[in-house]
């Protein structure tokens, strides 16, 4: 599994890509220094414009029954015991 820090890169760079900035997106500082395997990724606050295109962004995406099915799956599969 990638670092948090990677995770966090991979995420801004897609976000990016299709025209959203998060600026206070980054690793969760108190996670990040703990002894916790992966830190929290935090997604920061953000102005309204750019809540609306992330908005615009996800609600533009074509959401079919697969999808839909495989995030049920991955969401299964990281539950917390």
């Amino acid at each position: 599994m990638r670092s948090t820090e990677e995770v966090v890169q991979a995420l801004q760079a897609a976000l990016e890509r299709v025209g959203v900035v998060l600026p206070s997106l980054r690793v969760d500082p108190v996670t990040g220094a703990s002894d916790e395997p992966f830190a929290l990724v935090d997604l920061g606050r953000c102005n309204v414009r750019t809540a609306q295109r992330l908005t615009d962004v996800l609600c533009a995406m074509p959401v079919g029954e697969e999808l839909r099915a495989r995030v049920r799956q991955l969401n299964r599969g990281r539950r917390m015991p």
